[in-house]
């Protein structure tokens, strides 16, 4: 796991909400207040003339049609600052946060999938990097006609080799003899906006000085370089088709060595820090697309007539709805909880907005197929916009990290800490002498937690069952980690199915701690008004029991499975493929 290693080989980060599950620990000081409605003026009129902007401006079933976002919408998203939006001030940009920021994605993903994954391209993780990792110089040079839509950037991280295995890069940067710059050569592929962007930013490998070793650095440049070469510029493809997206390469191009973004060497983190925005935005983008198809749903159901009843009268279709509005509910919880945390100045959010990308981009991924079947055959054409919109979803799951690559890496990254605390302990044990305050040290931190439960507080008494579930469940999923470990020890990196339910509780647990901190949130106007008759609160508390009962079903499942059957199953059908000749299979 390329990702885990490169964002662990700094050293042990302080421990966050989602890293004190695996240890059965609710650390409160790590959740910081869920963000209420947005008071800023100037954001909320930003906000306002964005939607009339959408409603007016942009057409979403022409720019499908078309396969590309027109000039104008571009110009039009640039003068209403949208391009800039997270860009400093002193670069043309709005300064906001990343919370108001989401906002303005959550509009965009509403109305167009393509619209809002062009914006998330060239914001979240091109001009981003500039702001984290580039020098004063750079970022006077490149931030302005960002900031403005004059220049539209791209982020050149993948490759035919080179996928979610990002670590895998094969694009070379060799220094100049004259140490100048550097000579770049290589492919890209998939890169959205690549073929339209003015600037790119693009991760090769360097040599590393004494070592026959490389490792990947970050190069900021532009296509007027001489050996740069645009394979495709508009790749055909399912969904989000109104975006560019490209097939690059460099032929011995020459970059300038003060065009190399951060330290030479540490592109990789530079790629991955900046995912975590992009990753927070998928999140903003996929709630305002679910926003849209419960609307639509909730719409046909309470209209369409069969078998003399609203469709919105049988059972199973109400569950569907529940479904929607319970998970579009959480989706938001989780999408604002996690940029709120962004926001609160912490450094440790890798976890948080993994989670956020596997659990929003799957539940849209259902939800746009429960509206589709709610919607029935009227769904399946051109003159609704569910087929665009399913189109236009499926990439979620495989962008920024394919959701199954991201369960591995937060089971991975989580259990970490556990399992050095407990070869920690192991090795004192083992020791005749000295490491007693180790173990007195991990006694006072677990020994409780192996027959309690950690405190989850709330401010409402209506919440107290709640917060009593989810506090039972972190227990109880902090045990069978450290039960897990216990069991395979070093091994466990190979154990992907066990692997894959220990992500899943993970995630549905930092939901539910983001549900019931919406829910619990400081109430404007009467800090004492009660919420047990309220929507929100039942819509909150399906998405809270629902998710526990699935919670439970992961833990009981990492000692009672099907896992021989499926491997011999896979392994099966594997050989057989082997051994057919391909005329035959």
């Amino acid at each position: 796991m390329a990702e885990a290693e490169a964002l662990l080989a700094d050293g042990q980060i302080e421990a966050g909400l989602v890293r004190g599950l695996f240890f059965g620990r609710y650390d409160q000081v790590s959740v910081v207040d869920y963000p209420g409605r947005e008071t800023d003026p100037a954001v909320r009129d930003t906000a306002d003339r964005l939607k009339t902007f959408c409603a007016e401006k942009i057409d979403p079933r022409r720019i499908d049609l078309e396969a590309r976002i027109p000039d104008p919408v571009i110009k039009g998203l640039g003068e209403l600052g949208v391009l800039g939006a997270c860009l400093p001030l002193y670069a043309g940009g709005q300064g906001l946060s990343q919370t108001s920021y989401c906002r303005l994605i959550e509009i965009l993903g509403a109305h167009c999938g393509s619209s809002a994954l062009f914006v998330n391209a060239h914001h979240s993780i091109g001009p981003r990097a500039i702001v984290l990792f580039g020098t004063e110089d750079q970022q006077k040079h490149w931030l302005p006609k960002m900031a403005t839509g004059e220049w539209i950037s791209a982020f050149a991280l993948t490759e035919p080799e080179a996928g979610s295995d990002a670590g895998n890069v094969q694009t070379t940067a060799i220094p100049t003899d004259d140490g100048r710059g550097y000579l770049l050569n290589g492919e890209k592929r998939w890169i959205t906006n690549g073929g339209i962007a003015q600037a790119l930013t693009v991760m090769a490998r360097t040599p590393v000085a004494g070592q026959r070793d490389t490792k990947i650095t970050a190069f900021l440049v532009t296509p007027d370089m001489p050996g740069f070469e645009v394979l495709e510029a508009r790749m055909e493809k399912c969904g989000v088709r109104g975006t560019a997206t490209s097939r690059l390469a460099f032929h011995d191009m020459f970059v300038p060595r003060e065009n190399v973004l951060g330290e030479l060497g540490k592109g990789l983190k530079v790629a991955l820090t900046v995912l975590d925005y992009g990753r927070t935005t998928f999140g903003a983008s996929c709630t305002g697309a679910a926003k849209t198809c419960l609307r639509l749903a909730a719409g046909h159901a309470s209209s369409r007539v069969q078998f003399g009843q609203t469709l919105g009268s049988f059972e199973l279709v109400k569950q569907k709805l529940a479904d929607m509005a319970a998970d579009t509910f959480a989706m938001e919880a989780a999408t604002y909880q996690t940029a709120a945390l962004i926001d609160s100045g912490t450094d440790d959010y890798m976890l948080e907005t993994a989670i956020l990308k596997v659990f929003s981009t799957e539940r849209l991924w259902r939800i746009v197929n429960d509206t589709f079947q709610i919607y029935g055959g009227k769904a399946y054409f051109t003159d609704e916009p569910l087929e665009r919109m399913m189109r236009d979803a499926r990439i979620n799951t495989i962008g920024e990290g394919a959701n199954d690559v991201l369960r591995v890496f937060i089971a991975l990254v989580g259990m970490r800490d556990v399992g050095l605390e407990l070869k920690g302990v192991a090795d004192a044990l083992l020791s005749p002498v000295g490491n007693f305050g180790r173990l007195g040290g991990f006694a006072a931190r677990h020994i409780g937690s192996l027959f309690s439960s950690p405190t989850v507080p709330v401010r409402h008494a209506e919440l107290e069952g709640d917060a009593a579930t989810l506090s039972r469940l972190i227990g109880r999923f902090g045990r069978n980690v450290e039960r897990l470990l216990a069991k395979y020890r070093e091994d466990v990196v190979d154990r992907q199915y066990q692997l894959g339910r220990v992500a899943d509780a993970a995630i549905e647990l930092y939901v539910s701690a983001c549900v019931l901190n919406r829910l619990n949130r400081q109430p404007d106007g009467d800090n004492h008004a009660p919420i047990d008759q309220s929507r929100e609160l039942r819509t909150g508390r399906c998405y809270l029991v629902s998710a526990a009962r699935r919670i439970r079903a992961q833990l009981d499942a990492l000692w009672d499975n099907d896992d021989q059957a499926t491997t011999e199953t896979a392994d099966d059908l594997l050989e057989r493929l082997e051994d057919t000749p391909e005329t035959e299979a």
